[in-house]
């Protein structure tokens, strides 16, 4: 292949783009909790747009097809049903808590009966070693890559840079880079390192943990909304996503009411929903 040929073969891959999917944007519990009869369930319950899954994104070539899924979370299945996905070409982990990692199971027979090889998987050492203690049954179906803080990989084009946050150890958030897009994810995060913070101002987009409606219970590992956005508009972010929401700690917040307060910012801050894609 010439040159002249590669040049081409890029431009078009930059033309054709990429998606970035939101497969589930709510906290531990989702929206509704099957236990809650809080404002902000009952709303959920009646009003599909306010319902939410655990955290995960899916990064898909618009071409090409090849599908990068971060997370795992137990709602997996039926997100992926929901989005019409087939098959899973890499998989990057932000941490191994349950609600990043239960749906793992759902990807065994993909493996057995459709790929017929590990599926790569990438994290850091704590990610991995939590993904190996609560599957070890299914280390057969992953080609477990380690990343340390700051490493990038390529994939399909996009790079991803695994940058330190603030929950768990080995927590990372994702800078996610395309030729027209910067975008920096992180699901589970207080306030930022100040290395990664640096990384990701002026991004484009910024979908970032908004766990807890005014009152934080949990500072050194999750932001409130009102944190969320004060850090994310700070850094210069173009478009600020809230992600990882409660909807119910400290107080309930209904969807209506959130968007209604979020109007103060004339679109630059929106709630992130589940099956929202965007074009990167």
């Amino acid at each position: 292949m010439g040159a002249e040929e590669v040049e081409t073969n890029a431009l078009a891959q930059a033309r054709a783009g990429h998606t970035f999917t939101f497969m589930g944007t709510g906290a531990g519990c989702g929206v509704p909790a099957f236990f809650c009869d809080c404002p902000a369930c009952n709303e959920a319950r009646r009003d599909p747009r306010a319902r939410r899954g655990d955290c995960g994104v899916m990064v898909r070539g618009a071409e090409s097809g090849a599908t990068v899924l971060i997370d795992t979370p137990p709602d997996l299945r039926h997100q992926l049903i929901r989005e019409d996905v087939r098959t899973i070409d890499e998989l990057l982990y932000t941490h191994a808590h349950f609600d990043h990692l239960g749906g793992l199971g759902e990807l065994e027979y993909l493996v057995q009966l459709v790929k017929k090889e590990p599926l790569r998987t990438y994290g850091s050492a704590e990610a991995l070693a939590g993904v190996a203690q609560e599957f070890h049954y299914m280390m057969y179906c992953l080609d477990r890559r380690e990343l340390a803080p700051f490493d990038e990989l390529e994939l399909d084009g996009v790079r991803y840079t695994a940058l330190p946050v603030t929950h768990a150890p080995g927590t990372f958030g994702y800078l996610i880079e395309t030729p027209k897009t910067r975008l920096f994810y992180a699901s589970d995060t207080g306030a930022l390192p100040a290395e990664t913070a640096e990384r990701v101002r002026d991004v484009d987009i910024m979908a970032m943990d908004a766990t807890f409606w005014k009152h934080n219970w949990s500072p050194d590992a999750h932001h409130s909304i009102q944190e969320c956005i004060e850090e994310g508009l700070a850094l210069g972010a173009k478009t600020l996503y809230l992600t990882h929401l409660a909807m119910h700690y400290d107080e309930p917040i209904t969807l209506t009411q959130l968007e209604e307060y979020l109007q103060q910012y004339d679109g630059r801050v929106r709630p992130a929903a589940d099956g929202l894609t965007l074009d990167i």
